[in-house]
């Protein structure tokens, strides 16, 4: 077999411009297709069957009235161990046999005699060689026309003879039949249930008859609309996918993308799935399977549609189980997309409740779409509910009844403020699940009439209440032993009077403090390379604390308050501390931790008086 002839000799010691011949080792090639090219030796079966497509493509563009049948007969239905293949095709005559399928690489011939035009399966000449795959040994007889039935037969170690079949062997019809000689280690694949698999999964669709000895697996025309206009069978289509797919769709939607000559269908799935795992696409090229698990079909956001299209434009790759990446695929993407946001639009516009269901199964898709996408982003607005600490709304009721749309940006903040906030008439939506304070921080740009306000921790200090200063005065001495009890902590003592009155302590951390508190942390951990950068960024970051803020409404917190034993009100002082780390969902360091337990164990001794 010749892959071509190359200018050889520079460097060798002989006169250049002497023209050498590559020898190809057929094992090796085998071993790369194998290994590097295709995924299985499955894609056999698929061969074969383009290969018969194809010839029966070319036969019925001179005999349009030409059958058109593809038989399998499988190694336990033959009689000597071998598989066979018959075909209707144009067949071939000897010269044809030599050029396809003696040459790798060489498209010249192969496009002389049309077997390269558009209306062909095949595109790149590899052909018979992905039988070696299971076959030792391949024959091939085949005629054309009124020419004798010529014999080709290939081995695996790169041979091959062409003859003119004897009598007996000859066809009595113009077409093909390919033999195959099973390798010793690959007779599974050659059993009747896998070639009828095979034959079924790869060319389900194909426009011709696939029989697999009395098995017929092709099934007509797909069972989406194929045309512009044409009616859809919803009900077919919900079939197939619990057929082909095993999933009950929560909806489908046609597909069409014209300039790929593109049709097909979106199963909507109807669980969720995880937005980091693409889905994996049917894609038929001209009938043909291409692949089960297509990646970069759909946009990235759109991971709960799982497609199956026939398209004729889009390009394989070399091993022809995956797409080619180039511009037609990237406009077919964002086709496609576009048709699946067009459907979320019209569920918002005709069936809301519907859509509500969508949301509530595949949220994070829609709002990765808002995140770059207008029109999810109005869609979000009004339809996603979210959780705020005044119950569950959209965005849009939530600015019709408080105006400015003041967020969270953490779940742990929003635990922090949402009972306090609500107790000063703030409204606050929780922005801390995904996507969700980017969203929010968005839609002034879609519409400048938004007023949204991020909450931070310490904003809640400017709304509470200061004491009257002699109050505050008399304090003193008891907010310096509060400090004295915490200081350890990192904290600063204040003291408010705030709603509610059963609250009685509040621990707010501005970001600033945040960042000190997990810059310190770091700080703790690393090597004295990293401990001298954090060092720096430490001299540089804003003096912040967080603030232990004590209640004076609180009835317990002015007992406290009034304490004349300084070591009863450190106890004391360190327990409400405890306390507020906990019910504000903060860390728990290991320092915090040792105060708790002292302060638990010193209020115990207090109330446990006497001896032992």
């Amino acid at each position: 077999m010749i892959i071509g002839t190359v200018g050889a000799g520079i460097g060798t010691g002989e006169k250049s411009g002497v023209d050498h011949t590559f020898q190809v080792d057929l094992r090796g090639v085998v071993d790369l297709l194998s290994h590097h090219l295709y995924g299985s030796p499955r894609v056999y079966v698929r061969e074969l069957l383009q290969n018969a497509v194809d010839a029966i493509t070319a036969r019925r563009r001179v005999e349009p009235d030409a059958p058109a049948l593809v038989r399998i007969e499988p190694q336990d239905s033959t009689g000597d161990g071998t598989l066979r293949v018959h075909d209707t095709g144009i067949g071939l005559t000897e010269a044809q046999v030599h050029e396809l399928l003696a040459t790798i690489g060489r498209s010249s011939k192969r496009d002389e005699l049309g077997f390269s035009r558009h209306e062909f399966l095949g595109q790149f000449g590899i052909g018979l060689l992905s039988c070696f795959l299971v076959a030792d040994e391949i024959q091939v007889l085949t005629r054309h026309g009124d020419h004798p039935t010529v014999r080709w037969t290939g081995y695996a170690d790169g041979r091959y003879a062409v003859t003119v079949a004897p009598p007996e062997a000859a066809r009595a019809e113009p077409g093909t039949t390919v033999t195959l000689v099973p390798r010793r280690d690959a007779d599974q694949w050659f059993t009747t249930p896998t070639v009828t698999d095979l034959a079924r999964i790869f060319g389900a669709l194909l426009p011709v008859t696939v029989r697999v000895g009395d098995v017929v697996t092709t099934t007509g025309e797909p069972p989406w609309p194929t045309t512009p206009g044409a009616p859809l069978d919803r009900a077919a289509l919900i079939r197939y996918a619990r057929e082909t797919l095993g999933v009950d769709p929560f909806d489908v939607l046609p597909l069409a993308v014209p300039e790929a000559g593109l049709t097909g269908v979106a199963v909507i799935l109807p669980t969720p799935v995880n937005p980091a795992a693409r889905a994996g696409h049917r894609v038929y090229l001209k009938r043909m399977l291409l692949t089960e698990n297509a990646d970069g079909l759909l946009p990235e956001w759109a991971f709960f549609a799982h497609c199956v299209v026939d398209a004729t434009e889009l390009r394989p790759t070399a091993s022809r189980e995956a797409l080619y990446e180039d511009t037609l695929l990237t406009a077919t993407r964002e086709a496609l997309g576009d048709q699946v946001r067009g459907w979320l639009v019209r569920l918002a516009r005709h069936d809301p409740h519907r859509l509500a269901e969508f949301l509530q199964v595949h949220h994070l898709g829609v709002k990765a779409l808002a995140l770059h996408d207008d029109e999810m982003l109005r869609l979000v607005d009004r339809w996603w509910p979210m959780d705020t600490n005044v119950g569950t709304l959209t965005l849009a009721e939530f600015r019709e009844r408080y105006g400015v749309v003041r967020y969270a940006a953490s779940l742990d903040e929003f635990r922090q403020l949402a009972a306090v906030a609500a107790a000063q008439d703030l409204a606050v939506v929780n922005a801390g699940y995904t996507y969700d304070t980017e969203l929010i921080e968005r839609l002034p740009a879609v519409d400048r009439s938004v007023l949204i306000e991020r909450l931070e921790p310490s904003d809640l200090t400017t709304r509470f209440d200061a004491l009257d200063p002699q109050v505050e005065l008399a304090l003193r001495p008891f907010l310096a032993a509060a400090q004295r009890a915490v200081e350890r902590s990192g904290c600063e003592v204040v003291i408010r009077a705030y709603d509610p009155v059963s609250l009685p302590a509040l621990y707010l951390v501005s970001r600033s403090a945040a960042f000190n508190d997990q810059l310190a942390a770091s700080r703790d951990r690393a090597d004295e390379l990293w401990g001298g950068v954090l060092d720096a960024l430490a001299a540089t970051a804003p003096p912040d604390r967080p603030q232990l803020v004590l209640n004076h409404r609180n009835p317990l917190v002015r007992r406290v308050a009034m304490l004349s034993d300084p070591e009863l009100v450190g106890l004391a002082v360190e327990a409400l501390y405890g306390q507020a780390l906990l019910l504000g969902h903060h860390p728990i360091r290991a320092a915090d931790a040792a105060l708790l337990n002292d302060s638990f164990l010193g209020l115990l001794g207090r109330a446990v008086p006497g001896r032992e």
